[in-house]
Parts: C-alpha cells; structure tokens; sequence
C-alpha cells in the first residue's frame, strides 16, 4: 500500500472546494462518534437540503457542478461520511444502527427535523435507507445512479476493482476510475482528489441488503431516479425496472453518454434543471 499523503489530499480537496459558491461555508457537528464535517450554502431561510455523496474519495466537495444551482433553491448541506476520506472525524460507525444513529445526530446538530435528501452511489443507498425509515425527514428523495437500491453489482465491476481495494495506489484509482469512465472522464480536480485519498486511513464502510420489495412498495416519499446509462457498475435495465415495478411515486430519467464515476460533476444541464423543478424550485 502506498503511503498516504494528507497534505496532498487537503490540497486536492481544497481545489475541488474553490469551484463551489463563494458563499459556501464549513459547518462542524459534533456527533457520538466524532465530528461531521458539512459543507453549506444557499440562503438560510431556504428549505434544508442534504447531499451524501458516494464512498471512496468522493467526498461532499464532489457535488461542486450542482452547489450552485441548488443553492439558489435550497440551503445545502453537503456531507463527507464518516469513516471515510473527508474531514469529517471520528470512528467506531461498524453497524446499521451506528450509521443511522450518526446520520440522525448530524441533522439534529444542523437543526434539520426535514429535508430533501439526495446521493449518489452509496449516498444514494444511505438516502434512500433513511427515507424508509425516517419518512417523517424526508420531504423529497432524488438518488442519483445509487447502488445497493434496485440492483446488486455487476461482477465484472467487483472484478476490477479488487486491485484497488486491496491494495490502493493512486496509480490503481486513476487506471480503475478511467476504465468506468470510459468516453466520460471525470473532472480532473475529482480524479486528482480520489487518487490522493488512496491509502487514507478509513473504515471498511457500514453496508446492509438491498430493501426488500415490500418495503419498497411502502415508500411514499416523491423520488426522482437519475440513472447512468454508460454505468459499468450495475446493470442499467435491472435497476430502472426493479424501480418502477415497487416504487410508488417515481420519475426515472436515464442520462445518456454518461457513467458512474463521472457524477455528480457530469450531471447533464437539462437533468440538473428537472432536479431544481423536482425539488420545488
């Protein structure tokens, strides 16, 4: 495993961070297992948003193409997950009921008893998780390209991105995010940004089945599923079926030309425009 450099990371974090609104602040929120870092804009009388992005090196700095759209609509709080790259801190998140617990104390911090949520990848797993079971704190649900949601992984994805997993490198992050992406690159500040997470210490991520039908069925929450059609790593017409055939209150758009790893920076302007409209802006 290749030595893991902070400070690069900080940089690359802070390069990525200079492309959201100049009003975007950093919020901290004390929690049981330590400390959530947000990053926020928009105006504060404005209805609360909450973005959770993917795991890896994604990090809330991630979202920096739709912060300034959304916070024309909404006061956005953008999250880095715990256990994971980001600065948020803290550790000891090894259950669902951990998770959850962690998640609720953060929006309490924020003073935020309801919200739209929106995530991508296993944010969108996280999201969708916490509108099943918290429907009281969701008002609107948007999951962009989420696993874990509709449709396993595809096994030749888990394939490739072993190598990584087991022993993460910049060189193995950038050879494996360029493969996903192929014909969509990802920004380059978010490309360099995961590469340098590479080695950062962090907690194997708290995961658990995907919802059952049943529970889908009982969702009635609005949402609106923005699914890559170029993603490698699920398959595309399972997931937008499996979708439609249990969730009440649904619009799915499929984003052409477009892969997982390269969102949320390569969201579309047209689908950016439908998620401001969704959301009541």
């Amino acid at each position: 495993m290749s030595a893991y450099d902070d400070g690069a990371f900080q940089a690359a974090y802070d390069d990525v961070m200079a492309k959201w609104p100049a009003d975007r602040e950093a919020v901290r929120i004390p929690t049981p297992f330590g400390t959530a870092y947000v990053n926020v804009c928009g105006p504060r009388d404005a209805p609360a948003l909450l973005l959770l992005p993917g795991g890896g090196g994604a990090t809330s700095a991630s979202w920096f193409a739709q912060a300034s759209g959304l916070a024309h609509v909404r006061r956005v709080y953008a999250l880095d997950l715990v256990g994971a790259a980001g600065r948020s801190t803290g550790s000891g998140v090894r259950t669902l009921a951990d998770l959850d617990a962690w998640l609720d104390a953060v929006l309490t911090g924020l003073g935020i008893d309801r919200a739209d949520v929106g995530g991508h990848s296993y944010g969108g797993w996280l999201a969708l998780r916490l509108a099943l079971r918290a429907p009281e704190r969701v008002r609107r649900l948007f999951l962009l390209d989420p696993t874990q949601c509709f449709a396993g992984y595809k096994a030749a994805y888990l394939l490739r991105a072993l190598p990584m997993l087991v022993r993460p490198d910049p060189r193995r992050v950038r050879a494996f995010l360029l493969w996903e992406t192929a014909g969509t690159a990802p920004d380059p500040d978010c490309l360099r940004l995961q590469e340098t997470a590479a080695g950062c210490p962090v907690e194997r991520p708290v995961t658990g089945p995907r919802p059952g039908p049943d529970a889908l069925r009982g969702l009635r929450t609005p949402v609106l599923l923005l699914v890559a059609a170029n993603s490698r790593t699920h398959d595309v017409r399972e997931l937008t079926a499996r979708a439609g055939e249990t969730v009440r209150d649904l619009e799915t758009i499929v984003l052409p030309d477009v892969s997982h790893h390269a969102l949320p920076s390569a969201l579309p302007c047209e689908a950016g425009r439908r998620l401001i409209v969704f959301l009541g802006g």
